[in-house]
Order: C-alpha cells, then sequence, then structure tokens
C-alpha cells in the first residue's frame, strides 16, 4: 500500500491491498487516468499511456501536438466547453453567462491517512497507516477556479475513495451547474453495466445489460437515493460472474439525488462519472467559498462479484459505520407495526412484549401511532408529544413496563415529516419544502420540513432530545415516507433555491449526527418506507436499514440477495411477519420466514399472542439458534451461492475469519415433479480441514463429516422434497 510520484514521467502510482491505480499527468498539465485494475510493479509507469492523433472532429489542444486533444485523452476529471464532446464531471458558469472551463495541473500533496469531508459522510481510518492520500490540486487560472482531486488508497482494501472540491479563488461570483465526485477513463468498453433497481416492497433487484455506444445511466431524481436505483455502479467483463471475472464497483457516500453515468465513445472507451445529480442542482460560489462533493467508493475485484461484495461488505461495516454498534451483535427485536398498526394501548403493547420476553426476544420496538393524535396516516406527524389516549402514563411508564419484562425499549419516529393536520403546521405553514403560489403535493398525506433552514434543525434536535431523554429508549426506528416535489425553501434568495436539495441533505446530516453523539448508546436504524434509502451516506450515521416493508420470505430472497451486492448484512434488518403475508399475501411455513429471517438482523413483526402452542416452541429455538449464529451472519464473510434471479433455488452462506464456522441456507421456492438430484458447492472454507456438517434444527449428533475441499468442490447432496417454500439451515463446524 502508498502512493509514489515519479517526478520524471509525472506518474503517480497509488496501490490498494493488491490492485494499482496510476495516473499521468500529460505535459505537465492534463491529469490523464492509465490504469486501475491488478497491481502492477510500476517498471515502466509513464510508458504504459497512449494517444495518438483522430479526425478533425476531436479538436487538438496543441497545435504542434495533433495527437493531444481532450476529446480523447482519458482524464480524471473531465470538464465541459473546451473540446471534450464526452459527459463532463463538472460544469461552472460565469457572471458573463459563459460555461467554459480547463482546470490543469498546479501541484499536489501526498500524506499517510484520510481526511474527514466537512458535513459529509465518509469512510474514515482509525489510525494513520491505514491508508494514504493524494490531493490533486488543478487550477482555471483564466476564471479562478480551483480543482481538489482527492485520492485515498486503503492498506487492507481495494478500494480507492475520490471526491473534488472546488474553490472559488476569482473576485466574482461563478455558479457550478455540476458538480459530480469522479470522472474515470477506461481503455476498453467490453464491459457489463450491474445495478441495483426496484420499486416499494420490491427493492435492489439485480439488473446486468451490456454496454453499448452511448450512455448507460441510472439516477435518482426524487430528493432521496430512493426504492428505484441505488447509487451502486458496477462495470464487469462479460465473463464475470459470483467468483471469476474482472468487477469494478462504484459506489457513492450520499443520500441524496445522484447520476451514475458510462458513457462508450465510438473509439471504444468507457467514461464514468457519479455524484449529486445535476437535474435541478446548482450552486453558487462567492468568492474564496468552496463546494464539497460528497465521496465515491472505487472497488476492484479480480474475483469477480463476490470479491467485490466481501471488499463493500469489510469497509462499509468497519470504517463507514461508527458507534457502540459498529461490532457489537444487534438484538432480537420485536416491532408491533403488523401487529396492532395504530390501534393499540399500553396493555397491548405490555402483552406483546411479555409473550417476546417469554421466547426469548432482546428488544421491544413501538413503530408508529403514539404521539399527537396519530389514529391513522393524516394527521399529528411534527407532533412530537405523547398520545395520552393511548399511553396515559407516558413514554416512561410504558418503557418501564417493557424493561421489567427484561426487555429493551424502541421507538419509531418520522422526524424529516410534518403533516398539514398537525399543531406544528398550524404553527408554522412556511417550515415545509414549498413553491410560492404552487399547490403543496402530499404523499401518505404528509409534507417535507425544510431541512436546510437552521430553525427547523433547531426544533427536531429539541424535541427528539426531550423524547430520548424522557425515558431509558435503547433504539430508533428512523423513517421517512415520501419523496420531495415542489423543491423550494423561503428562506434561500431566488439565485440560491436549485441548491435546496443539497442543503436538505447537509441539514439532515447534521441533525443525525448532533442526535447520534448525544445519544451514543442509542442503535438507530434508518427506514424510508422499507428500503428507500439504503445507501452509504445513511450508514454513517445508522449502522443499520429496515430493508424492506415487504416481509414475504420468498420476496426477500431477491430483496436480500441484490442488497448483498454492495452491504454488508449487519446493516438489513430482517423480520418474521404474519401469514398469509401483508404486502402479497402469500403463505409461507414459518420455518421458511424464520430462517430467509435469520439471514439479517434478526426479529418479528407480527402478534406474538397469538402463536400456538407449536409455534412458539418453533420460535423458542429460532431465537435461541439465532443467538448462536449472529456473529457469524452479522460480522462473518457472506458467499452468494445461487440466485434468486436464475432459478427455482436460492443459496447463500456465512463463514468466520478464521474459517473455522460456516452457516448455509438453501431455499426451493416451488415443488418440482420428478426432479433431478442436485449437489450445493460451498466457498470460502478451508480447503485441508474436515468439518461436521449438519442441519441447524436438529441435534448435532445428525451430523455428516466431509472435507472442506469435498463441500467447494463436489459440493452438499440436496434434499428432494415435496410441497412448495422449504428451506434448510446448515451448520459447519472444523473438527
Amino acid at each position: 500500500m502508498g502512493i509514489q510520484y515519479d517526478s520524471a514521467t509525472g506518474t503517480f502510482h497509488l496501490r490498494a491491498r493488491s490492485s494499482s491505480y496510476i495516473i499521468q499527468l500529460v505535459k505537465g498539465q492534463y491529469a490523464a487516468h492509465v490504469h486501475w485494475g491488478r497491481q502492477v510493479r510500476g517498471t515502466n509507469p509513464g510508458g504504459l499511456l497512449a494517444i495518438r492523433r483522430r479526425c478533425s472532429f476531436s479538436p487538438s489542444t496543441d497545435p504542434d501536438d495533433l495527437t493531444l486533444s481532450l476529446d480523447t485523452l482519458p482524464q480524471e476529471l473531465p470538464s465541459y466547453g473546451s473540446s471534450d464532446y464526452r459527459v463532463p464531471a463538472f460544469q461552472v458558469q460565469l457572471e458573463n453567462g459563459t460555461t467554459v472551463s480547463e482546470p490543469t495541473y498546479v501541484s499536489h500533496r501526498i500524506y499517510a491517512g484520510k481526511p474527514a469531508l466537512e458535513g459529509l459522510p465518509a469512510t474514515y481510518v482509525e489510525q494513520a497507516e491505514e491508508a494514504e492520500t493524494l490531493e490533486l490540486v488543478l487550477s482555471d487560472a483564466l476564471i479562478g477556479l480551483k480543482v481538489v482531486l482527492t485520492y485515498t488508497v486503503f492498506r487492507d482494501f481495494d478500494a480507492v475513495a475520490r471526491s473534488v472540491r472546488y474553490v472559488n479563488e476569482s473576485g466574482r461570483s461563478i455558479r457550478l451547474l455540476r458538480a459530480l465526485s469522479f470522472g474515470l477513463d477506461f481503455d476498453r468498453a467490453d464491459f457489463e453495466a450491474v445495478h441495483l433497481s426496484g420499486t416499494w416492497a420490491r427493492e435492489r433487484h439485480i439488473e446486468r445489460r451490456p454496454l453499448t455506444t452511448g450512455g448507460s445511466v441510472i439516477e435518482s431524481r426524487r430528493g432521496a437515493s430512493s426504492h428505484s436505483l441505488n447509487p451502486f455502479l458496477a462495470l464487469v467483463s462479460p465473463d464475470c460472474d459470483e467468483d471469476r471475472g474482472e468487477a469494478y464497483g462504484f459506489s457513492l457516500v450520499y443520500s441524496g439525488s445522484f447520476l451514475a453515468q458510462a458513457e462508450v465513445d465510438p473509439y471504444g472507451t468507457t467514461r464514468v462519472v457519479m455524484g449529486i445529480n445535476p437535474f435541478d442542482f446548482s450552486w453558487l460560489l462567492e468568492p474564496d467559498e468552496s463546494f464539497q462533493s460528497p465521496e465515491a467508493l472505487l472497488v476492484y475485484s479480480s474475483e469477480g462479484l463476490g470479491g467485490m461484495s466481501r471488499t463493500y461488505h469489510r469497509l462499509y461495516r468497519t470504517r463507514l459505520c461508527r458507534g457502540e454498534y459498529r461490532d457489537r451483535p444487534r438484538p432480537i427485536l420485536v416491532n408491533n407495526w403488523e401487529a396492532t398498526y395504530f390501534q393499540f394501548t399500553a396493555d397491548k403493547i405490555e402483552d406483546i412484549a411479555r409473550a417476546g420476553q417469554e421466547l426469548g426476544l432482546e428488544l421491544f420496538v413501538l413503530d408508529d401511532g403514539w404521539f399527537g393524535k396519530r389514529d391513522n396516516d393524516r394527521s399529528s406527524l411534527g407532533d412530537w408529544f405523547v398520545d395520552r389516549e393511548k399511553l396515559p402514563l407516558g413514554l416512561p411508564d410504558l418503557a418501564e413496563r417493557v424493561q421489567r419484562l427484561g426487555l429493551q425499549f424502541g421507538l419509531w419516529f418520522e422526524p424529516e415529516m410534518v403533516s398539514p393536520d398537525s399543531e406544528l403546521y398550524r404553527t408554522h405553514p412556511d417550515w415545509c419544502l414549498h413553491v410560492p403560489d404552487r399547490r403543496r403535493t402530499t404523499a401518505r398525506h404528509q409534507l417535507i420540513l425544510d431541512y436546510s433552514r437552521a430553525d427547523v434543525r433547531e426544533y427536531i434536535v429539541h424535541v427528539l432530545t426531550d423524547v430520548l431523554s424522557s425515558c431509558p429508549i435503547s433504539y430508533v426506528k428512523w423513517d421517512m415516507n415520501r419523496n420531495m416535489t415542489e423543491i423550494g425553501s423561503e428562506l434561500l434568495p431566488p439565485e440560491r433555491q436549485r441548491e435546496t436539495a443539497h442543503r436538505y441533505m447537509l441539514g439532515l446530516y447534521e441533525v443525525m449526527e448532533r442526535l447520534t453523539s448525544a445519544f451514543p448508546s442509542v442503535l438507530f436504524e434508518s427506514c424510508s418506507g422499507g428500503g428507500g434509502r439504503f445507501d452509504p451516506g445513511m450508514l454513517y450515521y445508522m449502522p443499520q436499514t429496515w430493508t424492506s416493508d415487504n416481509t414475504d420470505a420468498v420476496e426477500r430472497l431477491k430483496i436480500q440477495y441484490g442488497t448483498s451486492l454492495v452491504y454488508p448484512i449487519s446493516s438489513m434488518g430482517a423480520h418474521v411477519s404474519a401469514v398469509p403475508n401483508h404486502q402479497v399475501h402469500r403463505t409461507t411455513p414459518l420455518e421458511l420466514r424464520g430462517h430467509v429471517a435469520m439471514s439479517g438482523n434478526f426479529g418479528y413483526e407480527l402478534d406474538l399472542t397469538k402463536f400456538t402452542e407449536q409455534e412458539s416452541e418453533l420460535v423458542k429455538r429460532q431465537v435461541a439458534l439465532y443467538k448462536e449464529l449472529r456473529g457469524l451472519v452479522q460480522f462473518g464473510q457472506y458467499y452468494r451461492l445461487r440466485s434468486p434471479f436464475e432459478g427455482n433455488d436460492t443459496a447463500w452462506m456465512f463463514v468466520s475469519e478464521d474459517g473455522k464456522e460456516a452457516m448455509v441456507l438453501y431455499v426451493q421456492v416451488l415443488s418440482e415433479p420428478n426432479a433431478p438430484l442436485r449437489k450445493l458447492r460451498l466457498k470460502g472454507l478451508q480447503a485441508d480441514a474436515d468439518y461436521r456438517v449438519w442441519d441447524a434444527d436438529l441435534p448435532e449428533e445428525s451430523e455428516d463429516r466431509f472435507g472442506g475441499d469435498e463441500l467447494m468442490h463436489v459440493g452438499l447432496n440436496l434434499p428432494v422434497w415435496k410441497g412448495d417454500f422449504r428451506s434448510r439451515l446448515y451448520r459447519l463446524k472444523t473438527i
């Protein structure tokens, strides 16, 4: 690991764990991209870049060197308006209305460690020797714009963290029309694009398609990272699968509207850009002001998508997530939402909590409906005071009842929203996002508070602090149930209205930083109608996310499998719910629901008091089993074995860091008549070790014994079942 600069060739060689990233200064001016991929020794990095003269439609930057054209030069941060026709990473507008910029190299700095980004979430290091950073300073002296490109390479990860800071050093205003986090030019186009798409209750399904000439775009214009598309893109070689082939991952540490684009030009090169979506965005930089882009994490894998995923998992789990719960096992919980919805009393809540205590659960979470006059979703958001009709003695009494049973107490909030039917809105109708003289579009009967305003942020911090201080609360579910419309702020001047959405995100991050810092012992879980804001930006403040409102075990196979492409298992909330399922009305066995939910942060979301005696005994066994396995699930290495997007069955597994213990889940969705015999090849085991293998729902005495090489290269014989929705959880331990 390290960064070397060769002044003779103007070459920067950035070495991560086993990969190289090489930049060359062409003519001492232009930061050109040379290589990113397998680590190379750097024998002649200055001789690796090839450029050639093209036709007159690719204008020459230097009239004395017709081979040099910004339209064909592979660049590190392409700008707009000065002979490069491809998609730019940034664009400015001057006071005279022009939009041309051409920053060139000025200086650089290399140092140990990794800087924080002011006001933004980002990965970090705990010791300076874990990483090394290059700051590459470019400048357009004509317009007074300085651009600082930051690259961090990690000792323990094949990852490069990139971000950009745009600085106005002129005496005039400069408007940023586009301020992305990076640009990267590959000298090839034989890629397939992999991304995650979906909608509410169907999040993060994997899509894969070949790149073709022109642009492949994924984006959100919703003011949030969204259910629809996730701020992640991978370019992979055509032969790439879970275990083999090259994968280049791009993940944006941001929770608002984003853009990721891969553009193939006529010469068979590919440009990738990513960052804040320039749609409906601009940022006015006054003299001496700067704008910091969010961070993007670029991960390289020569071991397929699985290798890429495990790098993201470990990096995000250990160097993005923070706080007391980063490395602590997460509690098994019960949430009352699907059990009661808005209709509950303190006695009913206590009954569910008592049933949870008898089953071995550790945390009770009171969901929506405890505040204001909240008997449905039409009122009271913003009125964060207790509904005394439901809870006559308040939250302290209910928390005490729950804690007397030996359970921790958790609470649901939706702090970014306000109901038109609320005391807060009637007092402060100007506090929501809105545009003068336009209707205020509601979704789920609610509007969005304007977090770009300091007074709104102060109010939210104050009222939530009061609630969280009122009684022992150890968990918060932070929900957000709509996306932005009529994006405007009453306090911003006309020339800054298009800054509103990003200022909102900066305000949200400030509020989350203040609250999570003030209550470090509280486990915060992010939620947005389930997985509508499952992104790295949120994980920086809240180490887990409610993966989806869809709790159907069959649908969760795809949702959790797709989520695992980027996000660690410790970030995924997964619950057992009642049947018929409330989202798809499917009936599946309790065994299957438990097995799938145990592949994440485990819990229940139903009325525990309605279990039969037989069901209660099964749940007790599930809870006891998960307590044995949760360290492995939440902090082990994750391997995808069979994709739910490709067939009738699904499998994945978890392996301990030392390879001595593993858990395997196999699911068959539908029964198949006269089915063939099948084997399941495992991964990540010690080839020269012997393993005891048994059905986790049976005693260890039922074990078989196999060599790790046999399990990985021959495979387990899979059961032949009659009946739909069957599953088996295997446990493995070395002998």
